[in-house]
């Protein structure tokens, strides 16, 4: 299943839709949480698509989203350089994930301070060694081959980095494939865990740096990172480097850690 057939039934028009093709992209009941942030991008730009390019996000995992959706999107401010747009996926009528996207134009640069490098460049994705699906879950091994991005025997803290790809030859744009692999990693709280338990991501809000990005051969190196971990909750650092090492994506996700 080719993530454009997922996509295939959000057309930008409002109402109800059916995800024929969601099961390859579940994670226990609901959707992965990029491809339902992705279904609801791709309503926006496919409701408006004369907007400009994304730079940030804001994501809100509200309930478990299935096949049967509804799908709403609108302009909540739109000026010359910036737009804002809500949209929602709808449940048995109920909200289920409510994204507000921050779209812009691109400008002549007053600031320039490029974001640094990873710390311990774990090297290109061909000079690692391939990860096994043995614990991941089912659409991970579906739909993303997986190298390791940290160095075998050094206390990786609360720190999950891999990197990552999509399987499948696919004509996703590259904004749209930031959106679907920002969230592919678990919460590095998993490191910290004294016991195996469920996880769910509650929220997630990320800046784009590099809308234009198309990174080598489709690598690029995901972490999550726990900030703080504490009464059932894990504050994350989410961040997206291409094959060269530059950040092209910058995000953070709260958590909620159980058992």
């Amino acid at each position: 299943m080719t993530i454009a057939s997922l996509l295939a039934p959000v057309t930008g028009q409002p109402g109800p839709a059916r995800l024929d093709h969601a099961a390859d992209w579940l994670q226990g009941r609901t959707l992965y949480g990029g491809a339902s942030a992705l279904v609801a991008y791709t309503m926006a730009v496919r409701a408006f698509p004369d907007l400009p390019p994304l730079r940030a996000g804001q994501i809100a995992f509200v309930a478990p989203v299935g096949e049967e959706i509804e799908l709403k999107a609108e302009i909540i401010r739109q000026g010359r350089n910036v737009a804002q747009v809500r949209s929602e996926i709808l449940s048995e009528g109920r909200v289920a994930l409510s994204a507000f996207w921050l779209f812009g134009e691109g400008r002549e640069a007053n600031a320039n301070h490029p974001s640094a490098p990873p710390e311990d460049w774990p090297g290109p994705p061909e000079d690692n060694a391939v990860v096994t699906h043995q614990f991941a879950p089912a659409f991970v091994a579906k739909n993303f081959e997986l190298r390791h991005g940290q160095t075998k025997g050094v206390d990786r803290g609360a720190t999950v980095r891999r990197w990552a790809r999509l399987t499948e030859a696919h004509d996703l744009d590259p904004v749209s494939k930031l959106v679907l692999m920002g969230d592919v990693m678990p919460p590095g709280a998993m490191r910290a865990m004294q016991r195996q338990g469920p996880i769910s991501s509650i929220n997630w809000s990320f800046n784009v740096l590099d809308p234009a990005s198309r990174s080598r051969d489709g690598w690029y190196l995901a972490e999550n990172a726990s900030q703080h971990a504490d009464a059932g909750y894990s504050s994350e650092r989410l961040r997206l480097w291409d094959a060269d090492g530059r950040q092209v994506l910058d995000g953070m996700q709260c958590v909620a850690v159980f058992g």
